[in-house]
């Protein structure tokens, strides 16, 4: 049991390298600054251009409408998809369930599964559309919620014009 914890807490000598099991994974999986930053780039170009090809594919005929639900929705998961780059896997999934953003986080999902109802069962292309617009609102408030005050200020906006 002792040498389980030396392994496990990395103090273990008996290591040729002079490095635990631990310490050689967590060099393994960590990623460097710049690496993160170009695969947030990357993740977040991905999922523009799949977004945007998504959309000029809508109207066409008989596979139209499904290219679009599937690289719309592909394309809002590869954004969404990016901040883990920056942010770390668990802090990303920790913070979309954080109160503030899980209703965004909910409806967005919630969104991008009726785009794919609405694409392949309903074959409904204004309603495959409203949930997109559904799915873009509900993304863009999840991303405004990272600003301070910025929601609060766009809420009090929006009742002093109505």
């Amino acid at each position: 049991m002792d040498k389980l914890k030396r392994v496990l807490s990395g103090s273990d000598t008996a290591n040729s390298d002079g490095s635990g099991i631990i310490e050689r994974a967590n060099e393994a999986t960590t990623l460097s600054c710049g690496t993160r930053v170009k695969g947030f780039f990357f993740c977040s170009l991905l999922g523009v251009v799949c977004s945007v090809v998504g959309t000029s594919l809508l109207w066409i005929p008989r596979f139209g409408l499904a290219a679009f639900a599937i690289l719309y929705s592909i394309g809002n998961i590869c954004s969404m998809g990016s901040i883990m780059f920056l942010a770390g896997p668990c802090r990303q999934i920790r913070s979309m369930c954080a109160p503030e953003r899980a209703i965004a986080v909910s409806v967005m999902m919630v969104c991008l599964a009726l785009t794919l109802c609405a694409a392949f069962w309903w074959k409904n292309n204004g309603l495959a559309l409203l949930f997109c617009i559904l799915q873009a609102l509900a993304f863009t408030w999840y991303g405004l919620s990272y600003v301070p005050f910025i929601r609060d200020g766009i809420i009090k906006l929006c009742t002093f014009c109505l």
